[in-house]
């Protein structure tokens, strides 16, 4: 049945609204939007809640050493630029979550590797510098953490300081020698290290030639190769495997891999990847050791961002000169003048020699 448009067509009849037909639509109106607010609210809390567990949980991962305090005030002055050193150690204990991950035998705390990084006023570059494990030093006097005072001595092997009295020992013993103030100390734990690796999916390296290293496990073949957190290891351990089979072999290796490690880090999607992103931190703050200024994730992430502008791949890599001592061949010395051009051209930020960068017991 059709309409006439011109012709009108009765409006409906309603009825007048009932009042508490109204009022039931009010409080059911009020109703819905308690109940949004408050969906809304236990929202914010569920990830206020979580964001600030995530935060502590990592937080708490960190731990602190109070260098300055362990030291005191006898050091070298300050850069007066803001040039920064930091002393970066790989600790190995073979104990604990640390132990089978390596053939060898080796008893109590070890700083397996030690380099000391130098990034000069305005962060876009960095040397690194690798004090090889069994340089001979003299070792200061120092306080352990107990307060017990140790002697200086002479002619330690200087991965044995850290086990013998602690890092800020480590820290005294390194500014001793090269005259410069640490401005930071970090520490990194083997088997954390190994976690950290297997986050971020691997890392690749290139060797040259073969690789078999029946005391470290490691068994590579010339070419490119993506390491997990085991291999990892192996490979930064091998010094059977290279070179002359002492611990200067396997310098070139360490260097390699803690480039090849920054540079994987670097260019991880960590924003396209929160969980990721929690996995890597997890496992990088749990191997980490930090002095106290820099012992908590703000001012962690802090002084990690004032680095972003430094490029792994362009970061210049040296081994402290050395020459084999003359009464124990199996130990080495600091080369001079050598050592010292080296140690004054950082304390000045200046320019690295040609000659600095050249040690006599590689034949330079």
């Amino acid at each position: 049945m059709s309409h006439d448009l011109s012709t009108p067509v009765p409006p409906a009849h309603h009825s007048p609204p009932d009042k508490r037909g109204n009022r039931r639509a009010q409080k059911k109106k009020r109703r819905t939007g308690r109940i949004v607010l408050l969906s809304l609210l236990a929202l914010v809390l569920a990830l206020g809640g979580t964001a600030y567990w995530l935060y502590s949980d990592l937080d708490d991962n960190i731990k602190g050493v109070d260098i300055n305090d362990a030291i005191g005030k006898d050091r070298p002055e300050k850069l007066p630029t803001s040039g920064q050193n930091i002393l970066v150690l790989g600790s190995d204990s073979r104990a604990g979550d640390n132990a089978g991950l390596d053939a060898g035998h080796v008893s109590g705390a070890r700083s397996d590797t030690a380099l000391v990084m130098h990034i000069p006023e305005g962060r876009t570059e960095a040397v690194a510098i690798s004090i090889p494990r069994d340089t001979l030093v003299t070792r200061p006097e120092c306080t352990k953490s107990d307060g017990t005072t140790v002697a200086s001595a002479k002619r330690v092997m200087f991965n044995s300081v850290y086990g013998q009295v602690g890092p800020a020992c480590v820290v005294r013993t390194v500014e001793q020698m090269s005259g410069i103030r640490m401005d930071h100390y970090m520490e990194i734990d083997f088997a954390g290290f190994k976690g950290l690796v297997d986050a971020i999916g691997g890392v690749t390296v290139t060797v040259d030639q073969d690789i078999h290293d029946k005391s470290s496990g490691l068994d590579l073949t010339a070419g490119t190769h993506r390491l997990d957190g085991t291999q990892s290891l192996q490979f930064v351990r091998t010094r059977h495997g290279v070179g002359d089979g002492s611990d200067l072999g396997r310098i070139s290796l360490q260097q390699q891999f803690m480039l090849a490690l920054l540079s994987e880090i670097k260019k991880q999607d960590l924003l396209g990847s929160p969980t990721k992103t929690y996995k890597i931190a997890d496992k990088l703050t749990a191997a980490l050791t930090t002095d106290s200024e820099l012992a908590s994730l703000t001012k962690l992430a802090e002084f990690g961002r004032s680095l972003n502008g430094v490029d792994p791949s362009s970061m210049e890599t040296i081994m402290l000169p050395v020459r084999y001592d003359k009464v124990d061949p199996n130990r080495v010395v600091a080369a001079e003048p050598q050592a010292t051009e080296l140690w004054k051209a950082l304390r000045n930020d200046s320019p690295i020699p040609e000659s600095a960068k050249k040690s006599p017991a590689t034949g330079g």
